[in-house]
């Protein structure tokens, strides 16, 4: 269930896993953006919402969606239930894909120690560390009410033979 405030009620418990999100159904939403920062972002939140009743599809965790920013233009998806749509918003994810998840706990301005931590943790083990996806999963409206700012860090990897290669080397 989605809370009135537009975040999730529950996510998945995906904090310091690797994570397949292979061939999942999302639906898509563009969001613009001015060097990586969201204008509108609830409106468009609100915007994938609408879409996805009118489309008749369901959500797997209502709310819980990946947010991917860029320079001018990022995108959120929200991951639907297998479902059959023809709506050219929804589209399946590339088979693999692999997201190692974090749960933040703290202030923003903390958030990049964590991500940085994340992406070593990536290339110690040979993994090469490619988009960042963030979760909010609660808004300065009910953080207080449900224990402070909690965001869920997830970044998309691919292997690295060249990296795997270099490690062996090291530990060779």
């Amino acid at each position: 269930m989605r809370l009135e405030c537009g975040c999730p009620s529950e996510w998945p418990d995906w904090d310091g896993k690797d994570v397949d999100l292979g061939g999942w159904l999302v639906h898509e939403q563009s969001v613009p953006m001015f060097i990586h920062m969201p204008i509108g972002f609830e409106a468009c939140l609100d915007r994938q919402h609408q879409d996805i009743n009118r489309l008749g599809l369901h959500e797997t965790w209502p709310g819980f969606v990946l947010a991917k920013t860029g320079m001018f233009r990022g995108y959120v998806y929200a991951l639907l239930e297998d479902e059959h749509s023809p709506a050219r918003k929804v589209k399946r994810l590339k088979n693999p894909f692999m997201l190692r998840a974090r749960l933040f706990r703290g202030e923003m301005h903390q958030i990049r120690q964590t991500i940085q931590q994340l992406q070593s943790e990536l290339f110690d083990e040979g993994k090469r560390p490619t988009e960042l996806y963030l979760s909010y999963l609660t808004c300065p409206r009910c953080r207080d009410q449900r224990g402070g700012t909690q965001i869920m860090i997830l970044r998309h990897w691919v292997r690295s033979p060249k990296l795997e290669q270099r490690l062996r080397a090291r530990k060779g």
